[in-house]
């Protein structure tokens, strides 16, 4: 049997609020450095130079574009992943494995203040190696942590 613990919706959430800010920006500039002609008038001097703030307004909007599109594919990247424990080993998003009795340690110190627990293991060439798993990272993060416990026991 196994156990998923998927991408966490806080994860999740604050890419989408990242990608509603930049498209916010995106408008709220363009609008003021293309549209608003007492914002243009108010960073125009007298000559018709438009001063450094009219400049931002005007060339920004395609970079917050472009970040949010940036977010938008990133969420689309990561939307399906999840932490696996099947019965001999932990799958991190479908790439890294970590069997079972290669786990040296668990460190749950912080698990229940701060979320988060560390696996020591050691990798294919004999290396330790460390791995930090979040409740922010993940939802269903508790189960996980008691079947690697009782497969570590």
């Amino acid at each position: 049997m196994a156990i998923e613990a998927p991408i966490s919706k806080f994860k999740k959430n604050n890419i989408l609020i990242y990608t509603g800010i930049c498209i916010i920006f995106a408008a709220w500039f363009g609008y003021d450095g293309y549209f608003n002609r007492n914002f243009i008038k108010e960073h125009t001097d007298e000559n018709g130079k438009a001063n450094s703030t009219l400049i931002f307004n005007q060339k920004s909007p395609p970079f917050f574009m472009a970040a949010a599109v940036l977010f938008g594919v990133y969420f689309a990247m990561i939307k399906g992943k999840k932490l696996l424990a099947e019965e001999t080993e932990l799958i991190i998003s479908s790439k890294k494995r970590i069997p079972y009795n290669s786990i040296e340690k668990i460190n749950k110190t912080w698990f229940e203040k701060k979320g988060y627990f560390i696996i020591t293991y050691k990798d294919e060439a004999g290396k330790e190696t460390s791995h930090k798993l979040s409740d922010r990272a993940y939802d269903g993060l508790e189960n996980i942590l008691n079947h690697l416990i009782k497969k570590i026991s």
